[in-house]
């Protein structure tokens, strides 16, 4: 049975911030340290899972629960200090709750993340003061069939990939849109993501970037054996399905944002459609994707004389 988070003094309307830390590295403890102090000192309680808090050795105005799916429960905001895999282990746990999710890079890319390691000082001012706005991002539902049972039933933020479970053989599967087949792959998989999920799997996999005020979905065969196997994108409102053959015998494996795995047997049936609950990003600034992109992936663009950059130079457009 879950046990509610073992609190501190609870007054009417005090403010509570759930924070998620990956102390494994020892610049995101020292990041959660001070983030955490300086919420206290204003006077928000920070909520930890058990193992982060002693992780950490944070105690004074700290609050602890043992019990993760919950953790969210009457936070106004969740603050993750990490990577994207942080992240997406904090929006697996607000899902529920839609505590919008607020990360501070520690990681490599952090394309989820809306600050870096050296923004801390203006994450806590815009927790403190809430200034922050909150954005809906697509998800989408996944559930396993077995003989026409459902089996499984889970989310992603990202993607739902089916890969092949052996090493030295193919998948052999049949994909399906809206109820319809539309080929057959022999592949090592293939990936079912939203736009969020397009510059994670789905771009390694030769999958297009979609900006995140598209609404689709996207599949995307990962090194199939095949003449036509190129990526798709489809309305928000289909229905993605892969069947993975009964006759040939081979097995599979369903990952949902890399964190949840189901075995998927010969003649399993994944279905992927939009989510019914979004994933609330916060963000602190209104940067247009294209600027994300070229930051986060170090795109080449120095020299270009574009309009805006002709005005910012005082120069005629």
């Amino acid at each position: 049975m879950s046990q509610p988070p073992a609190t501190t003094d609870q007054q009417p309307g005090q403010r509570r911030v759930l924070m998620l830390t990956h102390t494994g590295r020892d610049e995101a403890r020292a990041v959660a340290r001070e983030i955490a102090g300086a919420l206290v000192a204003h006077g928000i309680v920070v909520r930890m899972i058990d193992r982060e808090a002693g992780d950490l050795a944070i105690t004074d105005g700290v609050e602890t629960t043992d019990v993760e799916a919950d953790a969210s429960a009457d936070c106004e905001l969740t603050l993750v200090i990490g990577g994207d895999g942080t992240i997406l282990r904090a929006a697996e746990i607000t899902h529920e709750s839609g505590t919008p999710v607020l990360g501070v890079n520690l990681g490599h890319v952090g394309f989820l993340a809306e600050a870096e390691h050296d923004d801390v000082a203006s994450v806590i001012d815009a927790v403190v003061g809430r200034r922050y706005t909150v954005e809906d991002r697509m998800s989408i539902d996944v559930r396993v069939l077995r003989d026409g049972e459902v089996v499984t039933s889970t989310f992603a933020l990202n993607e739902a990939s089916v890969e092949k479970a052996a090493r030295e053989r193919m998948i052999e599967v049949v994909v399906e849109v809206d109820g319809r087949p539309l080929s057959r792959w022999g592949c090592d998989g293939v990936v079912c993501a939203t736009p969020t999920g397009s510059t994670a799997y789905n771009f390694s996999a030769g999958g297009p970037v979609v900006w995140p005020g598209v609404e689709a979905l996207l599949m995307v065969p990962i090194s199939a054996h095949a003449l036509f196997a190129r990526p798709l994108v489809v309305a928000p409102t289909s229905v993605l399905a892969v069947e993975v053959l009964a006759r040939t015998g081979s097995a599979g494996v369903l990952w949902c944002d890399g964190r949840r795995a189901v075995d998927l047997p010969p003649g399993a049936r994944i279905e992927v459609r939009r989510g019914e609950r979004p994933v609330r990003l916060a963000r602190l600034h209104q940067a247009p994707f294209t600027d994300r992109l070229v930051a986060k992936f170090g795109l080449p663009v120095e020299g270009w004389r574009g309009a805006s950059e002709r005005r910012r130079r005082g120069e005629p457009t």
